[in-house]
C-alpha cells in the first residue's frame, strides 16, 4: 500500500475482493478517486457496481483488500453510520421523498441544522437555514416548485429532491445510483448540468447506464466487468478499447 497515493486520494480501494456464497462479485477491483473528482462508473449488469457501493458506505465488508477515506480511515473497519457521518452520501436508483411533505421541508428535515433551545421553541430555523435551503432548491432546480407537496412532483424532479436532500448533509462524497433511470431526455440533460454543478465543491461517483448522459457529463470513466476494472480514461477511449466493446456488444 503506497501511503503518499492514499493520502492524496479522497477515496482508495486496492485489491477489495468479495465473495457471496461462492460468487465473485468483486475481484481485486482498484480504484482512486481525487478529492473534487467527478467518476462515472459503467459496466454490464452483474460487473460488481452496486457492490461496489456497498463496500464504499460499509453495507458490505470485503473480504480483503483496503479501503480508505480521506487519507485516513479505513472504512472496512467502521460500520454504515459512521461512515455516513464521516461525509460518504448515498442516493439509491429509486427516490425516497416525504411525498406528504413540501419540497422545502423535505430539504429541511435534511439539513443538519442544529436544532438549539431557542429554535425549537419558536419554531424558527437556524441562521444561515433559510439560505442554505435556497441555495439547494436553486442548485436542484425546484426553486419554483418549493411549496409543491413532494408527491406532485415529476419522476425527474423527485430525483433532484433527493440529490438536494443529500446536498442537505454536506457529503464530501456523494455516490449516485442511476439517476436519470426513467427521465425524458429534458431532464436527463438537465441532470447532467446539476451533477455538473454539484461536483464544483463536491466529489462525485456516478453510476450509469445511460451512456448519453455520460457523455454530457464529460468526465473520466471506470468501466467495471465481472468484479474489476476492465478499463478507465475518458469515454471516447474507453468505447473504442476492443475489450469494453466486446464485453457491451458480443452477448
Amino acid at each position: 500500500m503506497d501511503h503518499q497515493v492514499v493520502t492524496s486520494t479522497l477515496l482508495y480501494l486496492d485489491g477489495v475482493s468479495v465473495t457471496f456464497d461462492g460468487y465473485k462479485a468483486l475481484r481485486g477491483l482498484s480504484l482512486t478517486l481525487a478529492p473534487g473528482e467527478m467518476r462515472a462508473i459503467i459496466g454490464p449488469n452483474g460487473a460488481g457496481k452496486t457492490t461496489m457501493m456497498d463496500v464504499i458506505t460499509g453495507k458490505t465488508k470485503p473480504d480483503e483488500g483496503d479501503v480508505f477515506f480521506n487519507g485516513s480511515e479505513d472504512l472496512t473497519k467502521l460500520d454504515e453510520a459512521t461512515i455516513a457521518e464521516l461525509g460518504i452520501g448515498r442516493k439509491f436508483q429509486k427516490p425516497t421523498v416525504f411525498e406528504c411533505h413540501t419540497v422545502e421541508d423535505n430539504v429541511l428535515l435534511a439539513l443538519k441544522a442544529p436544532r438549539s433551545a431557542f429554535a425549537t421553541l419558536f419554531g424558527r430555523p437556524a441562521p444561515g437555514t433559510r439560505e442554505r435551503i435556497d441555495q439547494i432548491l436553486e442548485t436542484t432546480r425546484l426553486h419554483d416548485h418549493r411549496f409543491r407537496m413532494a408527491a406532485d412532483l415529476s419522476h425527474g424532479q423527485k430525483q433532484w429532491l433527493e440529490i438536494g436532500m443529500l446536498l442537505a448533509q454536506d457529503p464530501k462524497l456523494l455516490l449516485v445510483d442511476e439517476p436519470v433511470a426513467g427521465m425524458t431526455d429534458a431532464e436527463t440533460a438537465q441532470t447532467a448540468e446539476l451533477l455538473r454543478a454539484i461536483a464544483v465543491d463536491h466529489s462525485v461517483v456516478v453510476v450509469e447506464h445511460d451512456m448519453t448522459f455520460v457523455r454530457d457529463l464529460g468526465v473520466k470513466v471506470t468501466v467495471l466487468h465481472e468484479g474489476s476494472v476492465l478499463a478507465e480514461g475518458p469515454l471516447d477511449q474507453v468505447s473504442a478499447d476492443p475489450r469494453v466493446i466486446e464485453v457491451y456488444l458480443g452477448r
